[in-house]
């Protein structure tokens, strides 16, 4: 198990992580040191606790936000792929159809070419 220093609001955390995970931790660690700086910046010094609930909560509702569109997209693919789907499906109707109508004509123009063939033509 691998060890990372990380600075929040200006205090050291000594924290465990996996192997080759330091730079994400830090990484992850930076990014809440500015969400509790931001709030700090606005409010002032209300206590460490408080700052890092309400730099929880922001994260906690920036995710929510981010849920949210991602359901919203998966929605929004699911609804492409059953159009694409029904599409398809009516391509594959609309190309048997015309494959039977081919087939048809194909029928209708052997039998007329066997029946031009088999009458005698006048000659002059």
């Amino acid at each position: 198990m691998a060890q990372v220093t990380v600075t929040i609001d200006g205090k050291a955390y000594r924290m465990a992580c996996e192997e080759g995970q330091e730079d994400h931790l830090t990484d992850l660690a930076g990014r809440l040191d500015q969400y509790v700086a931001h709030l700090k910046s606005q409010f002032g010094e209300i206590g460490d606790l408080r700052l890092t609930v309400m730099a929880g909560i922001m994260i906690m509702d920036e995710l929510a936000e981010v849920k949210r569109k991602l359901a919203e997209r998966e929605a929004e693919i699911h609804q492409v792929r059953s159009t694409l789907a029904g599409e398809t499906e009516h391509q594959q109707s609309n190309e048997m159809v015309l494959a039977s109508t081919l087939s048809e004509l194909a029928g209708r123009i052997e039998s007329l070419t066997g029946k031009l063939s088999g009458r005698s033509v006048p000659v002059n």
